[in-house]
């Protein structure tokens, strides 16, 4: 059982707060006009909005628990969610996509480079023509590293941040002995996937406001094309 299995019922009440991402995504959706796929599409906080909107959505997701979590939230919506479980890593599609997006910081779990490139190749042939590919990570800041490592935090269940900085690694350790992971990249690494898999820049935002990147932002918020 993978740590979103184990957090599939308390996901949304520990997520509801973060929304300024939402409508980002949702009007990346409009705009694609269709069909999108969402990588890491969890409990559908994302999914279900743009399905509202009327854009159909193919969500794929590792967990099963979150999956489940994700149809009954479209159930509650009166939507409906195309959802598979599966690796981002193998991502397939019946038809290209006019845009894939990967919210909330998912691509961080995948913990090298060359898992990373595997997962921008298999999406660039998966997109259309003119299709889009967006998602959204942190910016390394040492200050807050700082600050966060080996403190305890209560939510979403009891766990212990610690950064391994020589491998741009933090361990999220649960008091029931549970550890989940993610690797952090820079831009330019980001960059370089965009560039093996044949993607463009669009656009690099510092936030989900559109506001330009800096040396000073904290957020990467990346719009590719595939030309």
């Amino acid at each position: 059982m993978t740590l979103y299995d184990r957090i599939a019922s308390i996901y949304d009440p520990w997520s509801r707060s973060v929304t300024e991402d939402v409508d980002f995504y949702v009007e990346q959706a409009l705009a694609s006009g269709g069909p999108v796929v969402e990588l890491a599409v969890g409990t559908g906080r994302i999914a279900v909005p743009i399905a509202l909107a009327g854009v159909d959505v193919i969500g794929v997701d590792s967990s099963p628990a979150m999956l489940e979590q994700a149809r009954a939230n479209a159930a509650a919506a009166g939507v409906e969610l195309d959802l598979h479980e599966g690796d981002m890593r193998d991502l397939e599609v019946a038809e290209p996509a006019a845009l894939i997006y990967c919210p909330f910081r998912a691509l961080l779990h995948l913990p090298t480079w060359a898992d990373r490139r595997r997962v921008f190749e298999r999406v660039a042939s998966s997109l259309e023509p003119g299709g889009r590919f967006a998602w959204n990570a942190f910016a390394f800041d040492h200050h807050f590293a700082a600050d966060a490592d080996g403190h305890a935090q209560a939510t979403p269940l009891p766990h212990t941040v610690h950064y391994a900085v020589g491998d741009n690694r933090i361990d999220i350790v649960h008091d029931d002995g549970g550890v989940s992971r993610l690797w952090w990249a820079t831009k330019n690494e980001w960059l370089g996937l965009i560039d093996v898999a044949g993607l463009e820049v669009e656009a690099l935002y510092g936030g989900f406001a559109r506001e330009p990147y800096t040396e000073s932002s904290r957020e990467y918020v990346f719009v590719t094309r595939r030309p």
